[in-house]
């Protein structure tokens, strides 16, 4: 300001002062700053994309894109501001300029950190698999050279290889959310009457990750632990929402609150183990953990990999996810549950609407396979295999879930190119978690995908009584529907090759007798597998809470723990 006093017309003193109010967070403040350097040099392309980055942070979209579009044209090599251009543009839905802006800034600066991550997210997203193996390629390079390229979580879907995942999340962890010395070091608390964990989510609201936890956080014997739920996404105040405040002992709203004053809650009410159930997950609140929210800290159900970081001592799992040869790709000790580390709500019924596939534009007669995953989880190997599938079984049909117009009709361009007609592909749209569980009782037989499974999805088909058909990985993202197999006793679904994946899925649709056999199995193991058995799931995860807290009162490091049926 001195400076600028002085210079009324010094550039570069109205920009610094700009980068200063920016990162103190008052934005309208370096907007007028950043105008003062354009009003000065109208050409100044550095000024035009930091106000078209401050003109985002303010939600004046249009304005923002005006502003990188000039840094542009007065720097046709600026590749930051076309990366920042694809931001916006994403953020507006607008993915195929949003994929041009990212595409040519990595052209202009391949080694742009994390350039790679929207790239491949967008392309995926939209199952544009043009020229993919290109940046797979350069991917997984710059990942062995511990460059910074995608978030774990995107990884995750992308590539089976565990080693790999590992580096990615190590290099990711440590530059977005290191280990912080900003707070002291816990004491130990003293010995509490009940044992007090805190599970911490973005998702406490209609989510798959509340599906599966709502009745544990319920059914937690309350004679021994205390329970806290730490909402760090919206207050939705939706059926789910609500059903887990009245289920919980308390429940904290900290959407809001800065990772720092979440984490001095926590350490204000003594949490003795706090449960990360996002890991890196949309929303999820890395910071918190990374600050210490509790002596203890778990990884648990939102998240299907390692933390990567030694601030996360304990990782949920059990012996299909994660079998010994593989142990040395997690960073965290092992928590090993008896049957499948995925716990599920056994109140979740079918709704009692009466469906018939001709309510979902399905044919009356022919074999119908599903896959109800995300679209992002479908690699073109997988296709190419469903592909293969249904050029073998006549009269067959695809039932899968329909994310966005462009994923749908590109598709339908990749089924036409493998020999497939289009309109064997049938798409579905969204649906309450009861009505899903009546729709797909419509399907034969559930197709899981590779490298990221069916987590919840394979349970809704499992208890609906659909047969999931899964090829098992390395990861344990792969390796998930696997689990959820063996937990309702139907190993002889649990397939290790693609070749025998597509075999069996033909077997399958073609023999009706042994689809038959499958199906009767199921419907008998269903009404006692312990996958549903959610006061037994609660006595497994309480025994492990306790072996933790003892250790650490004993003052023992985490080691893995293997829980007794």
């Amino acid at each position: 300001k001195k400076a600028i006093y002085l210079v009324p017309n010094y550039a570069a003193a109205h920009n610094n002062l700009g980068l200063i109010f920016e990162k103190l967070g008052f934005f309208e403040e370096a907007f007028t700053s950043y105008k003062s350097v354009i009003q000065i040099e109208v050409n100044n392309a550095v000024a035009y994309f930091n106000l078209g980055n401050v003109a985002k942070r303010l939600g004046n979209l249009n304005y923002s894109i005006d502003c990188f579009k000039k840094a542009i044209a007065n720097d046709e090599y600026y590749a930051d501001a076309y990366n920042n251009l694809g931001i916006v543009f994403k953020e507006i839905q607008n993915f195929d300029k949003a994929l041009m802006c990212y595409e040519h800034a990595f052209n202009l600066k391949p080694d742009l950190d994390y350039i790679l991550a929207p790239i491949l997210q967008i392309r995926k997203d939209n199952c544009n698999w043009d020229g993919l193996d290109k940046f797979l390629l350069n991917m997984v390079n710059r990942i062995n050279d511990r460059k910074n390229v995608l978030s774990p979580f995107v990884l995750l879907g992308m590539i089976d290889e565990p080693q790999l995942h590992l580096n990615n999340t190590k290099t990711w962890v440590n530059d977005k959310h290191p280990k912080s010395d900003v707070l002291t070091k816990i004491d130990t608390y003293p010995l509490h009457k009940k044992i007090r964990i805190g599970y911490f989510s973005p998702d406490f609201r209609e989510h798959p990750v509340s599906d599966l936890i709502v009745e544990l956080l319920e059914v937690h014997n309350r004679d021994q632990f205390e329970i806290h739920a730490f909402s760090c996404g919206r207050d939705t105040k939706d059926k789910m929402n609500l059903r887990i405040k009245t289920g919980v002992d308390h429940f904290h709203n900290v959407h809001l609150m800065p990772d720092i004053d979440v984490t001095l809650l926590a350490r204000s009410l003594e949490i003795d183990i706090a449960i990360d159930l996002g890991g890196f997950t949309q929303g999820a609140k890395t910071g918190i953990f990374a600050m210490s929210a509790a002596p203890v800290q778990v990884c648990f159900l939102g998240y299907a990999g390692t933390m990567g970081i030694d601030y996360m001592d304990y990782l949920i799992c059990d012996n299909t996810v994660i079998p010994e040869d593989k142990q040395q790709y997690y960073s965290e000790s092992l928590v090993y549950m008896p049957n499948s580390y995925m716990v599920n709500d056994s109140q979740m019924t079918p709704s009692s609407r009466n469906f018939t596939r001709e309510n979902f534009e399905l044919p009356g007669k022919g074999f119908v396979f599903c896959c109800f995953n995300s679209i992002y989880k479908i690699t073109p190997e997988t296709f190419t295999g469903w592909m293969n599938i249904l050029s073998k079984v006549d009269n067959s049909v695809l039932w899968i879930y329909e994310k966005n117009a462009i994923a749908t009709q590109n598709l339908k361009k990749e089924a036409k190119k493998l020999g497939i007609a289009e309109n064997r592909l049938i798409f579905a749209s969204f649906m309450s978690p009861e009505d899903h569980l009546k729709r797909i009782q419509s399907a034969d037989l559930f197709l899981d995908t590779l490298p990221y499974n069916a987590h919840t999805t394979t349970s809704d088909a499992l208890r609906a009584g659909l047969p999931v058909l899964t090829l098992i990985g390395e990861s344990f993202a792969s390796r998930v529907a696997a689990s959820l197999l063996n937990a309702v006793n139907l190993p002889e679904l649990i397939t290790s090759s693609q070749e025998e994946y597509e075999a069996l899925a033909i077997e399958l649709a073609t023999n009706q007798g042994k689809l038959k056999t499958v199906k009767d199995k199921l419907d008998q193991n269903l009404p006692n597998a312990p996958l549903y058995d959610t006061p037994l799931f609660t006595q497994h995860i309480e025994s492990a809470y306790k072996t933790m807290y003892d250790r650490h009162h004993k003052g023992l490091k985490p080691e893995n723990i293997y829980v007794e049926h």
